[in-house]
């Protein structure tokens, strides 16, 4: 039998380098003539497609609020009650931004003066452990004393509030410093007679598209015009809406 003879050929280094290069340069030259094609499909493909799928010409909508009760005699109104536009705040004495946006609040009721009307709802939230019974003691402030009384005490409980809350002893102490009767205060508080009413102005705002403090509603009490404006904003955005709904 035969056998099969076998040849061995061995190369150089200039060699070597010479087919090494040949190699690489395969490679870069498959790669490239990869990304012409990919290119020239996607060329086509955009061609073919509308200019604006993925440019938003349109100019953005303000929110609006549906569904906000309107003002009553049963609101607390800081301003004019005869104003054209009403500022109505859903708030929790327990919020930060809510205790830094009172001040703007009452910025806008003093430069718009008898434009503007500000009026306060109640939205607690859950996770602020006594926002609910501290909306109930301004509601029982208000109760013993009027709409002056409800407003002082508000502005007493954004003095005392901090990053910790509301102390719920200082919900006493602040019907005591206002003037009000610290027996019937302490009833009205612990019966539980304000609870509906806070939580009823919670489900309001809601059903309006209030989801968070402070949720603002800028209403023109004419027109019937809205603008939702969630958050502690600035003087200058809230003027700009509410120069859109006055009348002209």
């Amino acid at each position: 039998m035969e056998k099969t003879k076998s040849f061995s050929v061995t190369l150089g280094p200039f060699q070597l380098l010479l087919v090494a290069l040949l190699i690489v340069g395969a490679y870069f030259l498959g790669t490239l003539k990869t990304k012409v094609d990919y290119l020239e499909t996607s060329k086509t493909n955009t061609a073919q497609q509308p200019s604006n799928q993925f440019v938003d010409t349109q100019p953005q909508e303000p929110l609006t609020a549906d569904n906000v009760p309107p003002v009553t005699e049963k609101d607390w109104v800081r301003g004019d009650r005869k104003a054209e536009i009403a500022l109505i705040e859903y708030s929790d004495l327990e919020c930060p931004f809510c205790k830094q946006f009172h001040a703007t609040a009452q910025r806008v009721v003093d430069e718009y003066k008898g434009k503007v009307m500000w009026i306060y709802r109640h939205y607690p939230l859950s996770f602020h452990p006594n926002a609910q019974k501290a909306a109930e003691a301004s509601e029982c402030a208000g109760k013993l004393g009027g709409n002056d009384a409800f407003w002082k005490y508000i502005d007493a409980i954004y003095k005392n509030v901090t990053n910790n809350g509301i102390p719920k002893d200082s919900l006493f102490s602040i019907a005591k410093e206002i003037g009000l009767n610290e027996s019937e205060f302490k009833k009205c508080l612990d019966s539980g007679e304000m609870t509906k009413k806070v939580t009823d102005q919670m489900d309001e705002g809601t059903k309006a598209g209030v989801n968070g403090t402070p949720g603002n509603i800028l209403l023109n009490v004419k027109t019937r015009k809205t603008r939702l404006i969630p958050g502690a904003v600035p003087f200058e955005q809230l003027q700009k809406a509410i120069d859109e709904l006055l009348e002209k």
